[in-house]
């Protein structure tokens, strides 16, 4: 009996195929793909992804690649995430003159002689190589000085691990960067002790001050007070009599004759 042959399914797993890129896009033409997302889908091998010449947004983050061959030939790609695989060179990239945006955080690039490829890249101005949210880096990134000489390198960077480092705000970014700095390398001052804010009974409750306006007002309310009480009296007296005056004995008297 003859060998079962794989299924076409089978032999293209871990591999970019036409069919792959159509059924992610719903595109019948490979050059007609613009817009690309193949993350996490654990590839090897990117196949016929060059066929793809007017891409010009990709994302290979998460999956397991070893090389970028197949995408020199897209000289159209301006956005570019290849975080989290395991390359260990940029080299095809150096075609990709139109590239501006490159994520390649959580990869095996060992030193700055991995990015030399991109010299020649006069668009690129936004480059990542860790991510700490993320947690992904790159082994050239455990140099504390390796900011400086990708900058260096790459002087036409705007953004380097989402720092920006030229342009508007990059002087708030290097003064953060330089006070981390400061406060890591310097030991910890010893806390000083409090001081009270204010000086000692500013809180204190004042005795009222005596005010001749005040104790005018006083006196004054006082004696209409007491000429209240005086016109209540009376007025009650008044009303006394007047009950008296109307009380049923003084009725019938004043009708007898």
């Amino acid at each position: 009996m003859e060998p079962r042959g794989k299924t076409p399914e089978e032999g293209d797993a871990g591999r970019v195929t036409a069919r792959l890129l159509k059924s992610h896009t719903g595109e019948f033409s490979l050059d007609s793909i613009l817009l690309l997302k193949l993350r996490g889908l654990g590839l090897v091998d990117l196949g016929c992804l060059g066929e793809c010449l007017g891409l010009e947004w990709l994302d290979l983050s998460s999956n397991a690649l070893t090389h970028l061959g197949p995408l020199a030939a897209l000289h159209q790609l301006t956005v570019l995430n290849v975080s989290k695989n395991r390359l260990t060179t940029l080299e095809p990239l150096a075609a990709c003159e139109s590239l501006q945006s490159l994520n390649a955080a959580g990869n095996l690039l060992a030193g700055p002689g991995q990015l030399q490829c991109l010299v020649g890249l006069r668009s690129l101005e936004n480059l990542r190589l860790q991510d700490p949210l993320a947690r992904l880096s790159n082994p050239l990134c455990a140099n504390p000085s390796y900011l400086a000489g990708v900058h260096e390198l790459l002087p036409g960077l705007k953004v380097i691990d989402g720092e920006r480092v030229t342009g508007r705000g990059s002087e708030l970014y290097q003064l953060c960067r330089d006070l981390d700095n400061s406060l890591r390398s310097s030991p910890s001052p010893r806390a000083l002790e409090a001081q009270p804010w204010v000086e000692p009974g500013y809180w204190e409750t004042w005795p009222a001050r005596s005010s001749s306006i005040l104790e005018e007002a006083c006196r004054q309310f006082q004696a209409t007070l007491q000429e209240c009480r005086d016109l209540d009296r009376q007025a009650g007296e008044s009303l006394a009599q007047a009950e008296q005056a109307l009380s049923p004995a003084g009725a019938l008297s004043s009708f007898m004759f």
